[in-house]
């Protein structure tokens, strides 16, 4: 391999270090053995130069010898150094952001994305990974510093994404989601919407939620109890309000709670029994909403303050398939396109 090809720079390994100790007890020059290893030669330099402990001759002198397993020892002494002195999160003022946008209840995608793509598109010392993000969250390991109780499963460890199953009922006049028209899917038109519905402590009430495929913007009304009377009610307040075009349909799944689907006034569509996935944006918001609600919530004791402070927040937090652009932000720009604000 040429020295002029070597594209990125690797750290020497343990092998590398006894073969450039068995070829410097052989005579052999720098530059050759960078050549046998396919190395830059100033690589090697700097190796046997950093890497050699200092021993006493048989005359009493002072000498330089590469001896392979302590230079392997001490270079890995001096990565792991260098890696506590850098700031955990690359900088104080990225550290700053990041853990504040964590206390919102971001993710790190979100802060990620936002930071990349909107606030500081053309400066790389904003810019940070999330995968970096989620390390450092799980990498400190002090009580007053449980970083992943931000996130919003609350895992110590991450895991798998799971929704709520389907609940299979007799949904009267019900309309399959394949007889939807082809512009839900293609999320191109706003006004289409999935709903589904979040059980609180002994099933005995929770809420109705709605999320809206383009604009991501969720909506959520309480229900004093998990029945269609009370859901009816949720909807129609979610809904009434809602300019024509911005509430074309909703996608709802089989439970029974959803009977009274044709008093609320848009076209219903039921996704297929078991199939949360048809309904992802919708899922995914409630798992959202769950990290404000656990489960065994008891939303009798929510008031509804609370609950327009976690919809504002869901809201205004930035979206990956947006462009990490907020929800709030996409939805009031299309309301000023329609000339409806």
């Amino acid at each position: 391999m040429e020295v002029s090809k070597i594209s990125k720079y690797r750290n020497l390994t343990k092998s590398e270090r006894i073969l450039i100790a068995q070829w410097l007890d052989q005579g052999e020059s720098n530059t050759w053995i960078a050549k046998q290893l396919g190395r830059d030669v100033s690589t090697i330099g700097r190796e046997i130069t950093r890497n050699s402990k200092k021993v006493l001759d048989e005359n009493g002198r002072t000498i330089l010898v590469y001896e392979p397993l302590h230079a392997h020892a001490r270079a890995l002494k001096k990565r792991e150094k260098a890696w506590k002195a850098k700031h955990p999160l690359k900088s104080p003022k990225v550290f700053s952001y990041v853990i504040d946008k964590l206390r919102d209840g971001w993710s790190p995608e979100q802060i990620s994305g936002r930071l990349k793509e909107v606030e500081h598109p053309n400066d790389d010392s904003w810019h940070i990974c999330h995968e970096t993000i989620y390390r450092f969250i799980y990498s400190v390991k002090q009580k007053d510093k449980c970083y992943w109780e931000y996130l919003r499963r609350k895992k110590k460890k991450r895991s798998q994404k799971n929704g709520r199953k389907s609940q299979r009922a007799r949904i009267p006049d019900r309309t399959s989601i394949h007889l939807r028209p082809d512009e839900v899917d293609e999320r191109k038109v706003i006004g289409h919407w999935e709903g589904d519905s979040i059980v609180g402590r002994g099933h005995v009430n929770g809420l109705h939620t709605e999320y809206e495929r383009v604009t991501s913007i969720t909506r959520f009304e309480k229900l004093n109890a998990v029945n269609s009377g009370q859901t009816l009610k949720a909807m129609k307040k979610i809904f009434d309000p809602l300019p024509k075009d911005f509430k074309k349909s909703t996608t709802l799944d089989n439970g029974s709670e959803n009977v009274k689907h044709k008093e609320v006034g848009i076209d219903t569509f039921f996704a297929d029994p078991y199939s949360s996935w048809q309904r992802g944006g919708n899922e995914n918001a409630n798992l959202w909403i769950r990290y404000y609600f656990p489960k065994g919530t008891d939303f009798s004791t929510i008031t509804d303050e609370e609950l327009k402070d976690v919809e504002w927040e869901l809201n205004n937090r930035p979206r990956k398939r947006l462009g990490f652009r907020k929800p709030i932000e996409v939805w009031n720009e299309t309301m000023a396109q329609q000339g409806l604000q």
